[in-house]
């Protein structure tokens, strides 16, 4: 079988291959403001993590920036989560008898604190509603991402108002995303970490691929989807849905992933200047078999929104 994405199959050739590094297209000049921010701000997100997987590995230098929260995701899969994310809308804590614009003011009023600001003037949000533009244009940041999902490249609509976007060369290598985040003493810095080691089939770094399991996603699927179209019609193969004792070892290697990546995360908090506020948190969570479901997308399960959140200020 061929798992999450075309992601894992052979390497395209150096002509097809995306570039590592691409600047988002130029929207008119504009003078970068006097900085607003006392922070450095980075979001890590552990792709696919879910909570339990999370509190399962017992993190010991993540938990270190404060209380490790069950919240939930705004999106079911990778891309539209991420919008989210960009948009200023972190995992929430679904609160009963609040309406959703109360919920939205107080979690925004959050951004002073990891950003550094004294009173940000969230009408200035508006009519982009994305938070690198508001980084860059309003608060004088420089804005970067570094990407490990290939449904995350340089070429899709979410690379927009960055100083750097850079997709990884490997899908599931965090650590080699640090030696490539510099930080200004002349202005904060904003780093999303998109972190794939977490995300099917939850693979470090050093594992060989010929061992993964393979399952198609939507970058894989979209890829491959010509050669199984004849006449207009999908041709469909046969293909056995996991066991569950295949699930509870895929569970287990993502419980693996969060204790390696505790690690690397060690090494990206020593990178960090001491005026770095970092969140961490997931994009979606994760299905192993409950209900007869794996993976996460087109799934309506607790499960695959639930995520793990935590975040503070450095030293």
């Amino acid at each position: 079988m061929a798992l999450f994405g075309g992601l894992f199959g052979k390497k395209e050739s150096a002509a097809k291959k995306l570039p590592p590094k691409a600047l988002p297209p130029k929207l008119g000049a504009f003078t970068r403001p006097a900085p607003k921010g006392r922070n450095n701000y980075v979001i890590v997100i552990l792709d696919s993590c879910r909570f339990d997987s999370f509190m399962a590995a017992q993190p010991k230098v993540m938990t270190k920036l404060g209380a490790v929260e069950r919240r939930y995701s705004y999106a079911s899969w990778t891309a539209p989560s991420h919008y989210n994310l960009l948009m200023g809308l972190v995992p929430h804590r679904s609160p009963p008898n609040v309406f959703a614009s109360e919920y939205y003011k107080e979690d925004f009023l959050n951004y002073n604190r990891r950003f550094g600001t004294d009173g940000m003037e969230f009408g200035k949000l508006v009519p982009s509603l994305f938070m690198p533009t508001f980084l860059r244009k309003e608060l004088g940041f420089f804005t970067h991402a570094r990407v490990s999902l290939p449904v995350l490249n340089p070429a899709t609509v979410i690379n927009r108002d960055f100083d750097s976007f850079q997709l990884m060369d490997k899908h599931n290598d965090m650590a080699s995303m640090l030696p490539t985040m510099k930080f200004s003493e002349e202005r904060p810095s904003f780093y999303m970490l998109n972190v794939g080691e977490t995300h099917y089939p939850f693979a470090l770094p050093d594992e060989d691929p010929k061992n993964w399991p393979r399952i198609s996603g939507i970058n894989g699927v979209l890829k491959g989807l010509d050669k199984e179209v004849v006449e207009g019609k999908l041709v469909h193969k046969s293909e056995a849905f996991f066991e569950q004792k295949q699930m509870d070892e895929l569970r287990q290697r993502q419980i693996g992933a969060v204790k390696y990546i505790d690690g690397v995360v060690e090494k990206l908090f020593d990178l960090c200047p001491k005026n770095t506020f970092v969140t961490i948190t997931a994009d979606h969570g994760e299905l192993f078999g409950e209900e007869g479901y794996f993976g996460h997308g087109p799934i309506m399960h607790t499960k695959v929104h639930e995520v793990p959140f935590v975040e503070g200020q450095l030293r």
